[in-house]
């Protein structure tokens, strides 16, 4: 019998912080160990509201400046570009999450369009609500970035982005990155050894 391959459900968004700190080491871990990913980018303010969190600007002062510091922390870890305050944060990645949706319909790799999207937002600061920035991140990464975004206004791909947010709150989660393997969920970037060692060994699923 083919031994199966692993698989992890991916939520994200274009514009979570986490998301894009621990994106190119969650690709490795993909990488190393074969891992087919489910892309489910979400609506991460729905998200937080229905899990009692609030937006960054809105958090008390405390935990903004702390995670200031945190971010300081992370960016010289995991040795990548990182704006504190980017330009154009937070942009609404609706527009780019569907692209990203199409691609998958047309089963299209979205692995470099997934982390472009992440890196517009944190590193280059680029506006990902605008068309033409998000057809060029797609092209740049492999894809037909015009077909992609014509596509976009499939009402289709505007329900499944929906279903997609929905899902997520009815999973109980509260924030983003969140990484499902064989059920068992696993909370930011900070956990992916976790979960590494959960497909490596293959141990059973811790459930909630």
């Amino acid at each position: 019998m083919t031994e199966q391959r692993p698989a992890v459900e991916y939520y994200f968004s274009f514009i979570s912080l986490w998301s894009y700190i621990g994106s190119l080491v969650f690709q490795d871990i993909v990488k190393r160990h074969d891992v087919g990913v489910a892309f489910k980018p979400i609506d991460l303010l729905a998200v937080f509201a229905a899990g009692g969190g609030k937006p960054v600007r809105e958090r008390p002062p405390q935990r903004q400046a702390y995670r200031l510091i945190e971010m300081e922390r992370w960016k010289a870890i995991r040795g990548i570009p990182l704006v504190t305050w980017p330009k154009f944060y937070p942009a609404d990645p609706s527009l780019g999450h569907r692209m990203l949706l199409a691609a998958v319909r047309d089963g299209r790799d979205v692995t470099a369009f997934a982390h472009a999207g992440l890196r517009a937002v944190w590193a280059d600061e680029l506006n990902v609500e605008d068309p033409d920035t998000l057809v060029h991140l797609a092209d740049a990464n492999g894809l037909n970035g015009n077909d992609l975004l014509a596509q976009a206004n499939d009402p289709v791909l505007a329900a499944r982005e929906a279903d997609l947010t929905r899902e997520a709150i009815d999973r109980q989660l509260f924030g983003a990155p969140f990484y499902f393997h064989r059920g068992e969920p696993f909370w930011g970037q900070d956990r992916l050894d976790h979960l590494e060692l959960a497909i490596a060994s293959k141990r059973p699923p811790i459930r909630p």
